[in-house]
């Protein structure tokens, strides 16, 4: 089974189950969605009128959200499990989605700067190549436009496990193009999916080579120091499990400079 069949069967199988992966917004987070959405203030003040593609984000949550607060939202997902809850949601709270199934990394049904805001959560570790993802986001976004993704650290993903002291275990070359072996720690996998780790270079200097300029970046915190070995907040005391990341498509400017020069407006 090819890595798009598997993780989409691997994402089908978790909205069935109401995975954590799955969970919906709620009527109080829909009160204020941005609030939710953008603990970090990176997003406008309003998105009210912008156009928003949700990548890889099926489920039913970034979607209501960025429609409660007015915005025009389009879901891009490879499971139809995944995107049915988007549509149930819709329904129930009377929004009007356009929800697209297929790959991050083949978006030809959108056209060349056609969104305002790219809102990635956690995905590019279900694809074996980073630049074709980014450089379709970059395609997509205006000029100007942003894009919030987040992606799994590659660090965290080298983990396989605790020895007799509790301390984790690097045991996956950092240097690997293959997918991803079962590991012990499963903390930060998702069961029956094919994962591949990116390099932080791939990661930053991938969205650095499709044409956006980084303007904010942080490691969401996922520890608590007295959780226990084998908790997934036990193990983020010791590595970040993710990076999130604010970029923004640069402006080309013809006037008086090269054709190979980017300008960045704020």
């Amino acid at each position: 089974m090819d890595y798009l069949s598997r993780n989409k069967a691997a994402y089908d199988r978790l909205a069935k189950q109401r995975s954590v992966f799955a969970r919906c917004a709620t009527d109080e987070e829909c009160q204020r969605p941005l609030a939710t959405l953008d603990s970090r203030g990176w997003l406008p003040a309003s998105v009210a009128g912008l156009n928003v593609l949700c990548l890889a984000a099926g489920g039913g949550w970034q979607s209501i959200l960025y429609a409660a607060a007015g915005a025009n939202v389009t879901v891009v997902d490879l499971s139809p499990q995944m995107l049915a809850l988007d549509h149930r949601e819709a329904a129930h709270r009377g929004y009007s989605l356009r929800l697209i199934e297929t790959s991050m990394d083949d978006l030809h049904e959108l056209a060349d700067d056609s969104f305002d805001i790219v809102h990635h959560p956690v995905s590019t570790c279900y694809v074996p190549k980073v630049a074709p993802v980014f450089a379709e986001v970059s395609r997509v976004l205006k000029p100007n436009g942003l894009y919030i993704s987040q992606h799994k650290q590659p660090v965290s993903l080298q983990v396989v496990g605790r020895d007799s002291q509790n301390r984790y275990v690097i045991g996956i070359e950092y240097y690997r193009d293959e997918p991803l072996p079962k590991v012990e720690d499963q903390s930060y996998r998702e069961s029956g999916a094919l994962e591949f780790l990116h390099r932080t270079e791939e990661i930053l200097g991938g969205i650095c080579a499709a044409g956006m300029v980084i303007e904010a970046f942080s490691e969401p915190k996922r520890a608590d120091k007295n959780a226990s070995p084998g908790d997934f907040r036990h193990r983020g005391n010791y590595i970040a499990p993710y990076y999130r990341i604010k970029a923004r498509k640069v402006l080309q400017h013809h006037d008086n400079v090269s054709n190979s020069s980017a300008l960045w407006v704020p």
